[in-house]
């Protein structure tokens, strides 16, 4: 099968993008071909194919200056002439059996989606955020749990002033979500996949399509990465593994760490806009406490999860399906997470991990006393959630399962001869 994945940013930016690359590699290797379609952007993975076909890198965070660029990147947000082209010259030359859509809000826009749909190709797109039911992506009014927009539509966002408490920034989100409704910019997409229960059910309740909704798990490659090391006196640390951006609550575990044993590192994996604060944050709170390290590849974060005794992920929102979970997971620690999103549904307290309260960096630091006490607990902790991953999260029964949707696509559009087979297999 011929695939195309598409996506704003084509480089190992956060989760959503970790996930694409990890997918296609797994396609790849399964024996498909696959292809990619994205923004231009500096960071891009190298030798892309149809690179000359991305439309031109655009920087909405911050926002242009200037009325005249901060107008052409609002119209860019609601439909990309530029983006649509791109899709279907990449569309005329690669010949995909599927297009597979991740993140594609704002610097692609749905434009792309037209594209697909004139071409006669299945679309699927995989969910990593909340943006079709919130507009401000995050479920979030400034930096609180809001499900304001879900039930009661998108210009909901303009009246809270959801987004930086600007009613300007906030108006033009929710007024690109109120027209992509409007006129069901989104209705190529035959099938949205959610990778927790807690994301299709917003959508569901947000009228989003809930016919097409399918929940399927990100997947994990435990046999790819090595366990850690059966040390009995191993103490290990805590380590953090994601974007610093203020929802990511990599604040609370600062707060947390100045109230762990003496000793105990608390090593912080990733970058983001919120760095320079956290690091004077760990300077005030925490001093000698708190390393940072800045973005990893997958093979050196995997060497610092396994000497970690505890991962920590404080989210202070609805995380979907966090693969920093699972890669800790596959790496043999435990995870002490926050109660909100699709967090509870991968951690089983006492058993592979511990759920505590959202900005809360008390309970937050009594849980991993708790574990970092108690070694050998750890360890079994350890254990417990590497089995689950190999269980439940194996990239033989993901593939399997997007297979599956790739030919239910299909099959509810025609298809191209490939996908149309892989139907009738399944079905």
């Amino acid at each position: 099968m011929r695939v195309l994945h598409v996506n704003k940013f084509l480089y190992r930016r956060g989760g959503a993008e970790g996930y694409l690359f990890d997918l296609a590699a797994l396609q790849r290797a399964a024996g498909d071909t696959v292809a990619y379609f994205g923004m231009a952007h500096p960071e891009n993975e190298p030798s892309l194919a149809y690179a000359r076909h991305f439309p031109p890198r655009v920087d909405l965070e911050p926002p242009p200056p200037g009325l005249g660029a901060r107008v052409a990147a609002t119209a860019r947000m609601i439909w990309s002439p530029a983006s649509r082209r791109g899709l279907a010259r990449v569309i005329d030359e690669f010949r995909p059996d599927v297009v597979h859509l991740h993140n594609i809000y704002h610097q692609l826009s749905p434009s792309i989606l037209a594209a697909a749909r004139a071409a006669g190709v299945p679309c699927v797109l995989t969910l990593h955020d909340y943006k079709l039911a919130c507009p401000s992506y995050q479920l979030l009014d400034r930096g609180r749990p809001c499900l304001a927009c879900v039930e009661g539509g998108p210009l909901w966002a303009m009246r809270r002033r959801c987004k930086d408490g600007s009613f300007s920034r906030s108006a033009v989100l929710a007024v690109e979500s109120w027209l992509h409704r409007t006129f069901q910019a989104y209705d190529p997409v035959r099938v949205f996949v959610s990778p927790s229960r807690f994301l299709a059910d917003i959508l569901r309740r947000a009228g989003v399509y809930p016919d097409r909704l399918r929940v399927v798990n990100h997947f994990v490659d435990s046999d790819a990465v090595a366990a850690p090391a059966a040390t009995p006196g191993r103490p290990g640390g805590v380590v953090f593994a994601g974007r610093l951006a203020p929802e990511k609550g990599v604040d609370v575990l600062i707060e947390a760490a100045a109230a762990l044993p003496a000793g105990v590192p608390v090593d912080i994996a990733g970058d983001g806009p919120a760095r320079p604060a956290l690091e004077a944050l760990a300077a005030r709170r925490a001093p000698g406490r708190v390393r940072f390290h800045g973005r990893l590849d997958k093979p050196t974060l995997h060497t610092l999860l396994r000497s970690a005794a505890v991962a920590a992920v404080p989210s202070r929102w609805h995380e979907n399906q966090p693969m920093a979970v699972l890669e800790a997971f596959a790496c043999g620690i435990p995870v002490v997470t926050t109660d909100l999103g699709g967090l509870p549904e991968l951690v089983e307290p006492g058993v592979d991990g511990e759920i505590v309260p959202a900005d809360a960096p008390a309970p937050l630091a009594a849980a991993l006393r708790g574990i970092l006490a108690d070694p050998a607990r750890a360890r079994r902790m350890g254990r417990a959630a590497r089995a689950k991953v190999a269980r439940d999260f194996a990239p033989a029964t993901h593939l399997a399962r997007i297979r599956a949707l790739y030919a239910e696509a299909a099959a509810s559009t025609g298809g191209t001869a490939a996908a149309r087979a892989d139907a009738e297999a399944v079905w």
